[in-house]
């Protein structure tokens, strides 16, 4: 049990982001705490983190640490359900992160029902646009678009996305809706920005190649619910996911632009570290957000 105990820190170290944290949230002093993340390091011979006086990073064997440590607890609890309770309950935390629009519109109210469902779990929910580094952030899995391009995770498609260009009725009437990519230059476009990056080239199949072209606005958002709000307000054009703006395309909120021009779909995906064996209440929920976002994306 020493040896949980030892990991349990460990995990509560670098999800909290520093050794004081993590002591507090177990109830251990300053000095308990680097004895016991001194004792695991010594088991594995090796240094598992990185410490500055500002900054708290794992290095690669602390990595291998955290995964296994997260697996081991995880089994553990439910190990200790199944005993104590004489059942296979689906119980202890999850934590995933998603996009914010498809998180907001689509996976929290998924999360509410899988909740009431399972009195026992709890859910960390990080909405951000931006990626998220799995592994060093203590999470389970990603929704995510796109390709996958990190080797070290996994990925299950559970549904396809295409890019959407659209604009609200009221500013489609107030300056003409572009007939061809080209014209996008002359309109206020709604620019999305991941981290310190912003999206200023929209792709487009053009004369059947595939073209980025450069648009402008005054509008830039690191959010893509804001980005979905000020599309709908009629400030400009947005490019957004099919799933964000499905059900204001079917009400006629929003209306598509440049259809003929818009390139093949791409997938929706799950991501999780590997090797990696989920806990059964991680592949329950993982389970429940596949067979709904496999639907098709309009209601």
């Amino acid at each position: 049990m020493m040896m949980l105990d030892h990991l349990r820190l460990f995990v509560a170290i670098v999800e909290r982001g520093g050794l004081a944290a993590g002591g507090r949230e177990l109830g251990l002093s300053p000095a308990s705490v680097s004895e016991r993340l001194a004792a695991l390091e010594r088991y594995y011979a090796a240094s598992l983190l990185s410490r500055s006086t500002r900054s708290l990073r794992l290095t690669e064997e602390g990595r291998l640490v955290l995964e296994g440590a997260r697996q081991l607890l995880g089994d553990e609890l439910n190990l200790r359900s199944r005993v104590r309770d004489g059942t296979d309950k689906i119980a202890g935390p999850i934590r995933l992160t998603a996009p914010v629009d498809l998180g907001e519109t689509r996976i929290v109210p998924l999360l509410d029902r899988f909740l009431a469902e399972h009195p026992d779990v709890s859910v960390d929910l990080d909405l951000s646009d931006s990626f998220v580094d799995l592994v060093a952030r203590g999470v389970d899995f990603a929704i995510r678009y796109g390709a996958l391009t990190d080797s070290s995770l996994k990925a299950r498609r559970i549904g396809e996305n295409r890019h959407v260009v659209c604009a609200a009725p009221d500013y489609l009437d107030r300056h003409g809706a572009p007939g061809h990519p080209a014209e996008l230059a002359g309109h206020d476009c709604i620019l999305m920005r991941f981290g310190t990056n912003i999206k200023r080239q929209w792709a487009f199949r053009i004369d059947g190649e595939r073209r980025e072209v450069a648009v402008k606005g005054r509008r830039i958002a690191n959010s893509g619910g804001l980005a979905r709000r000020w599309c709908l307000d009629g400030h400009g054009i947005a490019q957004k996911s099919v799933w964000d703006v499905q059900q204001d395309l079917d009400a006629g909120r929003l209306v598509e632009v440049l259809a003929g021009f818009a390139l093949s779909g791409n997938a929706l995906q799950i991501v999780y570290p590997s090797p990696q064996v989920q806990p059964r209440r991680v592949r329950a929920l993982i389970e429940a957000i596949a067979g709904e976002l496999t639907m098709p994306a309009a209601d």
